[in-house]
């Protein structure tokens, strides 16, 4: 085969969820980041039990989206495989920046980022990209991607680090906790807080509504 991979750019569109209304009473805006098989309408539900008038919360969309199972009837999505990575996290970063331009994010409010599984090596990827202070960086059940470094979060100085795991997460074994722990060490240092739950790899309303 004598093949040749070209590229070429053009404009797309994508959708995001948001839940409650962004006004003078909101105290905390959420960027939620869901995980590989999701939907950002459905992540959105694990929300729900937050204080209307005090949570504002943005839920991106992955842009890859497929079938799940054989059946053809629910779908779900994807953020990045190992397929064009750096390509591909490019188009995600535009994305974002789209979606925080039309929300106009008000100064006042606590930030707090959020990602679960997948949705972890987003949430790090575009914080560090971004540069974007934040009150709360939350990394639920998810891996930390290898080429990010400390001095990647030089911006998060006074930020609340929270890594959540259940103990029975099919998806971290021993060897591979140890494995995300140093990595986390070595980019956050001591500031870390750990909320460790009674589970698998799952996300819980009460552990959101403790953050």
């Amino acid at each position: 085969m004598n093949n040749t991979i070209k590229h070429v750019s053009y404009t797309t569109t994508n959708t995001y969820e948001t839940l409650n209304k962004l006004t003078g009473k909101t105290k905390n805006i959420w960027l939620v980041f869901h995980g590989i098989g999701y939907l950002s309408k459905f992540f959105l539900r694990y929300f729900d039990e937050l204080n209307t008038d005090e949570n504002y919360i943005i839920a991106p969309q992955a842009p890859s989206k497929y079938y799940l199972k054989n059946t053809y009837k629910h779908v779900g999505a994807s953020w990045l495989t190992k397929e064009n990575t750096d390509m591909e996290t490019n188009n995600i970063y535009n994305y974002l920046n789209a979606v925080l331009a039309q929300e106009k994010l008000p100064e006042q409010c606590n930030l707090i980022i959020l990602g679960f599984s997948q949705g972890v090596s987003i949430a790090l990827r575009y914080s560090a990209f971004s540069q974007i202070p934040c009150s709360k960086l939350v990394l639920y059940a998810g891996g930390i991607p290898n080429e990010l470094k400390k001095h990647h979060f030089d911006h998060l100085k006074n930020t609340k680090v929270i890594s959540v795991i259940g103990d029975k997460d099919e998806y971290l074994s021993p060897e591979r906790l140890r494995e995300e722990r140093h990595k986390l060490i070595s980019l956050f240092g001591q500031n870390i807080h750990y909320i460790n739950f009674n589970g698998g790899h799952e996300v819980r309303k009460d552990i959101i509504n403790q953050i």
